[in-house]
């Protein structure tokens, strides 16, 4: 029961509404513990497709690009946001995230985040279909601090180390089947670039970003007797922002990920059931570095397959004297590696104190369970709040 329910979350979170077509174009998705990372927390990002490597600096930053903190115009600021999940199938799974930064001088800035994953409560049956008479409350955390520093006028980078906590006992304590709790310790690497551009209209802003996050160590929920990989993650980014005149301006912005961890093995045509299965336990016993560099040429179909690991995601924002914000996207990811096909609509209102978003997600795929998927988010700037109080 334990296991399946795992499993069962893993393939609903990372490959929801997946299809195998063909045996040459079956189902594989690149399959990690923890999951709920991978998850976009924040409404102003989930409003433009999930993207944020290189969109224009904000509180939610410490999530997409850390390194843009040192660009933020305020010196600090912090913000929540809520999602319902799955919500289609079960309506008591949910992501919370608050994030926070202070830029405490013109070249530097501190930031943290906490993400909490809540999956609900479950009654557990035994193998017969018995009421056990236990309800479980499984859940996943994750806690980070970043620093980031201003390399030169245009140029930022920045580190980031996180602590991630991965609770799936499912309230079973005993018996061979108990899943203990699982810790890792991983980190991200960011790099921010933003370049001004003359137009006849104003000033056009072009930036490039780069994260990779999660590089830390794998997770175990069997007091490592096995462990699985985190969801380590390159994402490059792009945008382009646009003044139409003083009032109106808009952004087009792009994202491209990938995960660096091992590709999930098949078995091979003439392979015995036992040769495969030591080859897929030697693959996934690999260390977390050597997952790195091996998953960019271990996919089963060769560089074809390779390519279709990647997941792309395009997104606008339109903003009207930057108080009221309009946002469309997209996002694509393809069908054999979990088929995530949507877009996403969002809106946007600030003011000096405080900024309000909200998103919405349209499954473009066929039984996607993420179909209309909600986020809000609330933003202070306490600059704002300081004049308020004055």
């Amino acid at each position: 029961m334990k296991k399946l329910f795992f499993v069962s979350i893993l393939l609903m979170t990372v490959a929801a509404g997946a299809i195998a077509q063909e045996p040459k174009d079956r189902l594989n998705p690149t399959l990690s513990g923890v999951p709920s990372l991978t998850i976009t927390p924040d409404a102003r990002a989930g409003g433009m497709g999930d993207v944020g490597a290189a969109t224009n600096p904000d509180i939610n930053s410490q999530y997409w690009n850390p390194a843009k903190y040192v660009f933020m115009e305020s010196p600090a600021g912090f913000t929540f946001s809520f999602t319902p999940w799955l919500s289609k199938l079960v309506k008591d799974i949910n992501l919370s995230y608050a994030a926070g930064y202070w830029k405490f001088d013109e070249l530097q800035s501190v930031s943290a985040s906490l993400r909490y994953f809540s999956l609900g409560a479950i009654n557990l049956y035994n193998a017969s279909g018995a009421d056990m008479g236990v309800q479980a409350h499984p859940n996943e955390l994750a806690f980070d601090l970043a620093y980031s520093r201003l390399l030169s006028e245009k140029w930022s980078a920045a580190v980031a180390f996180r602590y991630i906590r991965s609770d799936m006992n499912n309230g079973v304590n005993s018996g061979p089947d108990v899943m203990y709790p699982g810790n890792s310790i991983a980190g991200d690497v960011a790099t921010y670039y933003r370049t001004p551009i003359d137009v006849s209209t104003g000033e056009a802003n072009l930036a490039f970003g780069l994260n990779i996050s999660n590089i830390g160590s794998k997770i175990s929920y069997d007091e490592n007797q096995t462990s699985i990989f985190i969801p380590t993650n390159l994402r490059l980014g792009t945008s382009f922002e646009f003044p139409f005149d003083d009032y109106n301006k808009i952004s087009i912005n792009a994202d491209i990920n990938k995960l660096l961890i091992p590709s999930s093995q098949l078995q091979r045509e003439g392979e015995t059931a036992e040769e495969f299965a030591i080859r897929r336990e030697e693959h996934m016993n690999m260390g977390p570095l050597a997952g790195i560099f091996k998953s960019f040429g271990d996919a089963p179909g060769g560089a074809s397959e390779e390519l279709r690991e990647i997941m792309w995601s395009t997104g606008v924002e339109y903003a009207y004297n930057n108080q009221f914000f309009i946002r469309g996207g997209y996002f694509h990811e393809h069908a054999t590696k979990g088929n995530r096909k949507f877009f996403t609509a969002g809106v946007g209102f600030k003011l000096n104190m405080f900024q309000l978003d909200a998103a919405y997600l349209i499954s473009a795929a066929q039984s996607n369970p993420l179909d209309q998927t909600l986020r809000f988010s609330l933003g202070f700037d306490l600059n704002g709040l300081q004049n308020l109080m004055k």
